[in-house]
């Protein structure tokens, strides 16, 4: 399926957000790219800055217009706060919860791993990167893929797990305890003005 596949600083700095999580895109050059990066002083409109959260969070969690419409849409269905629903389906994907117990240091690393069947939930090996992970489930690598360069690397960096992953280190398996809590994720999203522009 496509997705972007582009400059991920580049688009951090268009979008004003970390997307890869290090920050370090923003830290050198904290504008947008271009020749008048700097000097950029143009007013967004209502519907210009719903499309732009929209776009933070479509390209931090990594997927096309489909599956984020799809996902928003299903989220609607679900009892309680669109918007939060919708953050929390997102939370629940698998490439983002094996990133979360720092398993990968990227998303698109996360992706990748899943992709290439390293990763199994309750003991079976899953490689969507969409799959909808349910409280109780238990994430873990494979036996072949534990000594894997890339996640000795990445959990040796990782100095923080979620409140609702608990990770055991020995086994290398982490488990999904319950679903997140808004105050939880990302607070530089305002998911009311996604609802909005979605709401047309």
């Amino acid at each position: 399926m496509a997705r972007y596949t582009g400059p991920i600083w580049k688009k951090s700095r268009r979008l004003g957000i970390s997307l890869t999580g290090t920050g370090k895109e923003l830290d050198k050059r904290p504008y947008a790219p271009g020749q008048h990066g700097p000097n950029q002083r143009k007013k967004i409109s209502e519907y210009g800055l719903q499309q732009q959260e929209k776009q933070k969070l479509r390209f931090m969690y990594g997927l096309n217009e489909r599956q984020f419409r799809t996902l928003f849409n299903r989220a609607g269905k679900m009892k309680g706060v669109h918007g939060e629903n919708f953050m929390l389906l997102l939370e629940s994907r698998l490439d983002n919860l094996v990133y979360r117990l720092g398993f990968a240091r990227t998303r698109r690393q996360a992706r990748q791993l899943v992709n290439h069947g390293h990763i199994t939930v309750d003991g079976a090996r899953v490689d969507i990167p969409s799959y909808l992970v349910k409280p109780g489930q238990v994430i873990g690598l494979r036996e072949k893929s534990k000594n894997l360069d890339i996640v000795k690397e990445a959990l040796e960096v990782n100095n923080f797990v979620p409140d609702y992953l608990t990770l055991d280190e020995n086994k290398l398996e982490g488990t999904f305890t319950r679903y997140a809590e808004r105050e939880e994720l990302p607070a530089e999203i305002n998911e009311s003005l996604i609802v909005e522009f979605y709401s047309r």
